[in-house]
């Protein structure tokens, strides 16, 4: 507890006096997105950084716990594709006066769900396009444009989006896939704040690994 407050999920803006910076949760009013507690933009809302995505399509934008969105960052949903396996890309069927009844799903190149998982930055002016899976811990650059699925706790950059480097070695990154702290409880959370701000690598694996075995 901090201030004499404790974190709570459900309050939309979590820096007192403060409102481009927000907890995403409890903003949704629209089924098809799904995002986890904690996870905040800085912006005042986050819908509208959701585009093209209609209902009758069905697809999902889901979004981990501990994520961390950046302001005008995109999610493209699928939407924003035209039919391609026909001579034109022209949307006749959206479009006032053109007599052309909407295409098939099967005739759309629709890519699936949109996927982020936990603890992800998403830097500012980025663009994540349809059906994309991003893994845990991965950081995206300014101003990317993410367009195939990116490997947990992996930098990525550029347009379209290359995997820099990897944050961590594997042994680590097992470690932190297998521990998941943004599952547990807030106190646990709280008191685990000095290892997972802690900048000696070598000792968070012995940490993790010790925990694990444990069981805790």
């Amino acid at each position: 507890m901090k201030n004499g407050k404790t974190p709570n999920p459900n309050t939309i803006h979590p820096i007192a006096g403060y409102e481009h910076e927000i907890y995403v949760k409890p903003t949704i009013t629209r089924p098809n997105i799904i995002v986890g507690d904690f996870t905040y933009i800085a912006d005042s809302e986050f819908e509208s950084h959701v585009t093209h995505h209609y209902e009758w399509i069905g697809d999902k934008l889901v979004i981990g716990r501990f994520c961390q969105i950046a302001a005008g960052v995109e999610f493209v949903m699928n939407g924003a594709n035209h039919q391609m396996n026909a001579v034109s890309t022209f949307p006749f069927y959206t479009l006032e006066g053109w007599e052309m009844d909407p295409p098939a799903t099967a005739d759309l190149p629709l890519k699936g769900d949109t996927v982020i998982g936990n603890d992800v930055w998403i830097g500012q002016d980025a663009t994540i396009m349809p059906g994309i899976n991003i893994g845990d811990g991965a950081i995206i650059g300014a101003n990317s444009v993410v367009a195939s699925d990116v490997e947990p706790y992996t930098i990525v950059v550029g347009n379209p989006a290359k995997a820099l480097r990897k944050r961590f070695d594997d042994e680590l990154i097992d470690l932190l896939l297998a521990f998941k702290w943004w599952d547990r409880g807030v106190e646990e959370i709280n008191a685990l704040i000095p290892l997972l701000t802690c900048s000696d690598l070598e000792r968070v694996k012995r940490e993790l690994a010790t925990r694990l075995r444990q069981g805790r």
